[in-house]
């Protein structure tokens, strides 16, 4: 029997395969050669995406406003023998996004994941603070997409995957400019997905419970707003806050070829968080 390293066209009984081949052998979780850009990537959930990527052989781009921590974060990947590429730009500026989109795909080759992390949690709820909320939690993830779309179309294996919130499922007192806006951007993946479908793109969220972090919001609350910090914690079934590893770890599993036929799904990924209410 010939030796093959694809499923021959067409001779699957999962369905008509005459739009693409299946690797054989088992997917692994190795990004070695592939190129990733995390929007985002500064600290806690993003810090942990980019470092988690580069750790798995991809070769990495992440962007925020504040230089100091991508600094931080580009030493700390050196350290671990991963090189990452870092550029400072404001999400909310359309024309930012795109210097930053440009500079990556040169720095690297190329596009094969966009990972939209970028947050303004913690805005009014009044003109200003929803104008603000929109721009970041929303409209920055619609922008990258749109404008990364000519690298996507020509990578062999093209993702985007958007960080959403269970807050997008479940109203809470104040923060709403917040939840509307993961809520917006939840179903923005699957329309997303839909639409990009026949480009071989897939799209996924994720949508992460309560993360704790140093010097992140719960790590903060815990001193400032205990009540908030307990009665928070008392919801979570597993009786701990999440880390940002884990949501890295989910992140990896959906822009991989373990998750080849996942596409317009959002992940919660909280511990059964929003089971309780």
């Amino acid at each position: 029997m010939a030796n093959s390293t694809t499923m021959p066209v067409g001779q699957s009984p999962c369905g008509d395969l005459t739009q693409g081949r299946i690797p054989a052998g088992a997917p692994t979780l190795d990004f070695s050669g592939r190129r990733v850009l995390i929007a985002g990537g500064s600290k806690g959930i993003g810090r942990e995406l980019a470092l988690a990527f580069a750790g798995a052989g991809a070769r990495v781009s992440a962007c925020a406003r504040g230089l100091p921590g991508l600094q931080r974060l580009q030493a700390d990947a050196e350290a671990q023998g991963t090189p990452l590429h870092v550029f400072t730009a404001d999400l909310a500026d359309i024309d930012q996004i795109s210097l930053w989109l440009q500079a990556s795909a040169d720095a690297l080759g190329g596009i094969d994941v966009l990972v939209n992390n970028a947050t303004g949690y913690g805005m009014a709820d009044d003109e200003d603070g929803w104008a603000a909320s929109l721009q970041i939690d929303l409209m920055a993830a619609v922008r990258a997409s749109r404008l990364a779309l000519p690298w996507l179309r020509a990578s062999d294996d093209a993702c985007i995957l958007n960080l959403s919130s269970i807050a997008a499922q479940q109203p809470r007192p104040g923060g709403a400019p917040y939840a509307a806006a993961k809520a917006a951007l939840s179903h923005y993946t699957t329309s997303q997905a839909l639409a990009l479908a026949a480009d071989r793109i897939r799209v996924n969220a994720i949508a992460p419970g309560s993360i704790a972090f140093a010097d992140g919001l719960w790590d903060r609350r815990r001193v400032d707003d205990p009540d908030l910090y307990h009665a928070t914690l008392a919801r979570i079934p597993f009786g701990r806050f999440g880390h940002p590893r884990e949501i890295a770890d989910a992140a990896l599993f959906l822009c991989s070829p373990l998750a080849r036929w996942i596409t317009g799904h959002v992940l919660n990924v909280d511990g059964g968080q929003v089971l309780m209410g």
